[in-house]
């Protein structure tokens, strides 16, 4: 008789681990939300540009606006291939207090107010034309998207991040639309330039 007991107690803590490593509806809807968002911010910042407007430096050691959508894209597809390896990096740690991350992500990527170096595999080199790299920008968030949407298990495992430590696969995405919303800042600021081009 104890046994029958047993087993469906085991079955219920079983399953209350399994849906403790996927995120919650609301929780992936955010982030879907999130994800357009800041996708729709960078396209309405570069609309219209002309040639001279994407090139133009502020300064000779900051980005120009076709340097920054650059930059995006190649994030965006580190992203990808994070995501494509997720289900065999190490398992998330039980303790860890997922939530109190999550917010610290929203609230400090975001922040321009501390400064950043991009590692050399995202640092823009001039490898595509400001179209062609906007493009790939939104084909590689259309992946993202579609990720988000399709998989289980995103708080299973982690795989650490240059500058914020192990984050789970969650993570990573809503640290990925947090620095589109980053760099969106950083196009408008150069478009508030004195100097910018003004056609």
């Amino acid at each position: 008789m104890k046994k029958n007991i047993r087993i469906p107690i085991l079955l219920l803590a079983l399953a209350a681990v399994a849906s403790a490593q996927d995120v919650t509806p609301s929780e992936r809807e955010h982030a879907l939300r999130y994800l357009d968002e800041t996708r729709n911010g960078v396209v309405e910042a570069v609309k219209g540009l002309s040639e001279a407007q994407w090139k133009f430096k502020p300064a000779a050691d900051r980005w120009s606006v076709a340097e920054v959508v650059e930059h995006l894209a190649l994030v965006e597809d580190l992203v990808n291939g994070v995501l494509g390896t997720l289900e065999k990096a190490p398992a998330l740690d039980a303790n860890r207090d997922v939530k109190q991350l999550d917010a610290l992500i929203l609230s400090k990527v975001p922040d321009r107010s501390t400064k950043a170096q991009a590692p050399d595999q995202v640092t823009p080199t001039g490898r595509w034309t400001p179209a062609v790299a906007l493009d790939h920008f939104l084909a590689s968030r259309a992946q993202i998207a579609a990720a988000l949407r399709s998989m289980h298990d995103l708080r299973a495992h982690v795989v650490a991040h240059p500058a914020l430590g192990p984050l789970d696969g969650y993570q990573w995405i809503l640290t990925v639309a947090a620095h589109t919303e980053r760099h969106t800042k950083q196009i408008l600021e150069v478009k508030a330039d004195a100097h910018f081009p003004r056609d």
